[in-house]
């Protein structure tokens, strides 16, 4: 049974902005909760079954009850909260902002746009060794660079050092034009993005120069002691087994390692078992060391990109399962596994 509900708007509220251009934010709920809303003045009014217009009521209360505060509320994070209400719905945008990480640059307070966003930062607010796994676009990285960033600009750390695997995907390095450092820094891309998204460039550059900021191929870890520093292994489904234990081993006093990686993308050789799936095996239960596993819900990049991970999903769970390979995610008994 249909029912009409009206929600007085804040009187400070920018109208147009939380309207957006032709009704498109307006649209975007009437399309999620399946509802017909109109707003006249100070009043927005919805009509729609009872549960639908209680939710929907529920998300634009506290978005409204942003905006007026002064955060600015774009098209993406109106669909992530109306996300957020359907799939965690004990969770309000009021808790995701409680954990926001402030980076005291000339960029946006960032903060977690879904609970396992919001489980992540938190268990790196408070662990040592963090674990985030799942699929592209959940802010894995992203979350940790904020993160390590606010802490180093705040003076907890020294250091940020950021590493990731140079796995060879088609190409080998040798073929590549270039000295060394020319020839990885395609791998290494992805982690400036992070900081230049975040920090000036001329600043990242400063800071790097002054060895404040690191990057680096897993590879030259070895041998090292990372003591008063925030490290993050990207990619880490590429490490091998012993480059992780290695890794992992390298955490020296004052440190925090946040170890971030994807396991449906694991581009080592079929003779090689991903070192993050056996740390998954390995290190669970074990005081100070915690995993937050994502899922397509979480995506915060453009909403094309959850879509192309549930397509993707879909059609490998239609297709017929193939011969087990030694990077299966299922779990492999150890002996099976070629570490040599």
């Amino acid at each position: 049974m249909a029912i009409r509900q009206n929600l007085d708007l804040p009187p400070n509220l920018d109208t147009a902005s939380f309207l957006g251009e032709m009704n498109r934010h307006i649209h975007l709920f009437e399309e999620a909760f399946g509802l017909r809303i109109s707003v006249n003045g100070p009043v927005l009014t919805m009509v729609g079954e009872e549960e639908p217009v209680r939710q929907g009521a529920r998300v634009i209360d506290e978005l409204t009850s942003l905006m007026a505060a002064g955060y600015s509320i774009r098209e993406e994070e109106i669909r992530q909260a109306i996300s957020v209400s359907r799939n965690s719905p004990h969770i309000s945008l009021k808790d995701l902002l409680s954990e926001y990480v402030p980076i005291n640059s000339k960029k946006r307070v960032i903060f977690p746009k879904s609970l396992h966003q919001l489980e992540y930062i938190r268990a790196m607010k408070t662990k040592d060794i963090v674990f985030g796994i799942g699929p592209a676009g959940t802010g894995k990285t992203y979350l940790a660079v904020a993160l390590a960033v606010h802490h180093l600009l705040k003076g907890s750390f020294r250091r940020i050092i950021l590493v990731r695997p140079a796995v060879e995907a088609g190409e080998r390095l040798g073929f590549l034009p270039g000295d060394i450092a020319e020839k990885i820094n395609p791998y290494l891309r992805p982690l400036y993005d992070a900081l230049f998204d975040m920090i000036d460039v001329e600043k990242v550059n400063r800071m790097m120069e002054r060895r404040e900021i690191e990057i680096a191929p897993l590879a030259f870890m070895r041998g090292r002691t990372l003591n008063d520093s925030f490290v993050i292994l990207d990619e880490a489904q590429n490490a091998t087994v012993e480059q992780m234990k290695m890794f992992l081993t390298r955490i020296g006093f004052n440190s925090k390692a946040i170890i971030t990686g994807d396991t449906t993308q694991i581009d080592l050789p079929q003779d090689r078992y991903s070192g993050l799936l056996e740390a998954q095996e390995v290190l669970k239960g074990i005081e100070g060391i915690s995993f937050t596993f994502f899922s397509d819900v979480d995506v915060v990049r453009h909403r094309l990109v959850m879509e192309i991970v549930k397509a993707y999903e879909r059609y490998e769970a239609s297709k017929p399962s193939p011969p087990r390979a030694k990077n299966a995610t299922e779990k492999q008994p150890r002996s099976s596994r070629k570490t040599s």
